[in-house]
């Protein structure tokens, strides 16, 4: 048995087919004639953006526009003035051929977003480098791996998948993905989850171990692989599959039902989204609103900032689509660890406690924050739109934000735009200074969102994404707890929403303890709604609130975790 990351849940059985994408030697060469060549160059780039948009297409049509927005990402790589421009600047004064001045330039450019540390910035570089290949494969006349023609039964096995390989990849073909590199979060496993194949990636050398045409068996929730595996083991993951599918069959009966528990408390079961083609998912999975819109994605693949046309536009479709439900935007997070290029933000030493989110935007109003603010106050005329402020650690903060949310009130009045003139504005709860004085922050802020992704890492002084302390990071740690429940007990005691839009909120071990704080709202991916929905009318908060005090009592993470495992039969 090999182990790898989980990526893409479900049970994957089938006949070993692996991919090998072929290896380009790039040489410098010298060339006279660079109007030639930079002829030549906008052939191949013209060719390769014709084919991302063919790809893109075919990709809306299958599984839906979220998941073509990963190629439209690529469109927009390849149509980005300032790359191209610098390839033909390369061609033309370092006399290079076309191949040459691609690899340069694509290479610097993704080795700049792998160096930001950023998970999101580390996507961008595996989306140069798959550009840069496509276009050096049309000038040498390199034909890609043809994935669409798999035979039906394979498990695909390759090194890597990049986001365009993956695209092309038909399911009804396809039982499973299993590949050396990768992450949970990388496009090609995102794209895996959409097209709803199980998926298996970081398998350690791997292909040493496998050839084509190897009985393959993988689950893609655990990130166990088998191959050749005994009879037993084929028979017993075949029934695993057979419960997995029936399962998601199952859920589809919660689709339409209210979320209430078995004693009548009513909670709001809404979504996480980071474009506006999200909300396609929200609808198909029957959310109750939108719990976070993070909307720095708007600000992301772009060589400068969008304007607040463009960002209106895109609120007030999240808005006008949701028709009347709730939909919470997050103001810009931007900063330290999110780096975003234009924005011209210098590196910090420590980017998790730096110049992002709030402390940014404050400090950029006019040209940053007031048409954000701007933007998101005329979208409220067409929807339920809720304002709310990342990263807080003190009143002023939200003062400061509110005030001048109030003379951007003011200044529409005058123009007669229209705009929805009890806006909420609430705070995203993610620091301990929050929650220290959430008794404070509720008697001024309209709601709370509690991001747990961020509180764990503040309240632990865990870095989330540093292996060796990774054993440190859970919302289930004691102190973590504590955390979450005071924050709830003082916005109920307040009289204003609590909601959760972290991790934790469909983590099965923690929906009954939220359930037991009273948590009012839980915000999760769109593909978790149902199953969480199952899970909460399941249960009565009364009968909850012993098990609730049994988990307090405990003083170590793993009490907790162990406890809450056997309590929900894990």
């Amino acid at each position: 048995m090999y182990k790898g990351t989980s990526a893409s849940a479900g049970i994957g059985i089938g006949k070993a087919a692996i991919v090998e994408d072929v290896q380009l030697v790039i040489t410098k060469e010298t060339v006279s004639d660079t109007a030639s060549e930079i002829a030549r160059f906008k052939a191949a780039l013209e060719q390769s953006i014709e084919d991302t948009r063919m790809l893109a297409a075919d990709l809306a049509t299958r599984v839906g526009e979220k998941e073509a927005e990963i190629l439209n990402g690529h469109l927009m790589l390849l149509s980005d003035p300032m790359l191209t421009g610098e390839i033909e600047n390369s061609i033309t004064k370092d006399g290079v051929n076309s191949e040459y001045a691609i690899e340069q330039v694509c290479n610097t450019y993704a080795d700049m977003f792998a160096s930001m540390g950023d998970e999101l910035m580390q996507q961008r570089a595996t989306d140069m480098r798959d550009i840069k290949t496509r276009m050096q494969k049309v000038l040498m006349g390199v034909a890609s791996v043809d994935i669409a023609s798999l035979p039906a039964g394979t498990v695909l096995v390759a090194k890597d998948l990049t986001p365009s390989m993956t695209a092309g990849i038909n399911p009804a073909n396809v039982t499973g993905i299993v590949t050396e590199l990768g992450g949970r979060t990388s496009h090609s496993a995102i794209l895996a989850r959409a097209l709803e194949i199980p998926a298996v990636v970081a398998v350690n050398d791997f292909l040493s171990h496998v050839k084509n045409g190897d009985e393959i068996v993988l689950d893609g929730s655990d990130g166990c692989v088998y191959v050749n595996p005994e009879p037993a083991v084929k028979e017993e993951y075949g029934k695993k599959r057979d419960a997995f599918l029936q399962e998601k069959k199952d859920l589809e009966q919660y689709i339409g039902k209210p979320t209430v528990t078995k004693d009548g408390v009513h909670v709001e079961l809404v979504a996480n989204i980071g474009k506006p083609e999200d909300v396609d998912k929200v609808l198909q999975y029957d959310g109750e609103g939108i719990g976070l819109f993070r909307t720095e994605f708007l600000f992301m693949d772009r060589t400068a900032m969008p304007t607040e046309e463009e960002q209106f536009e895109a609120y007030k479709k999240v808005a006008v689509a949701m028709n009347g439900k709730p939909v919470i935007i997050r103001t810009l997070d931007i900063g330290g660890d999110k780096e975003i290029p234009y924005m011209g933000l210098e590196k910090d030493e420590n980017p998790f406690l730096g110049y992002r989110a709030i402390r940014f935007c404050l400090d950029r109003k006019e040209d940053v924050y007031k048409p954000q603010l701007r933007a998101l106050l005329r979208a409220s005329a067409y929807g339920n739109i809720k304002i709310m402020v990342p990263l807080v650690t003190c009143i002023d903060e939200l003062r400061e934000a509110k005030a001048l949310i109030e003379e951007i009130k003011k200044e529409l009045d005058e123009a007669g735009i229209a705009y929805k003139k009890d806006i909420q504005v609430g705070i995203m709860v993610e620091t301990a200074a929050a929650s220290l004085i959430a008794d404070i922050f509720a008697k001024e802020a309209d709601f709370f969102s509690i991001g747990t992704n961020d509180l764990t890492q503040y309240t632990m002084s865990v870095d989330r994404g540093n292996d060796k302390v990774s054993y440190l990071y859970s919302p289930l740690n004691p102190a973590v707890l504590r955390s979450i429940k005071h924050i709830i007990a003082c916005g109920r005691e307040a009289g204003i929403m609590v909601g959760m839009c972290g991790e934790a909120a469909s983590d099965p071990l923690m929906i009954p303890l939220l359930l037991a704080f009273g948590l009012n709202e839980f915000s999760m991916s769109a593909s978790a709604i149902l199953k969480s929905r199952k899970l909460i009318t399941g249960y009565s908060t009364k009968e909850l609130q012993a098990v609730a005090d049994k988990a307090m009592s405990f003083a170590t993470e793993k009490e907790v975790a162990q406890f809450m495992r056997e309590f929900v039969g894990q």
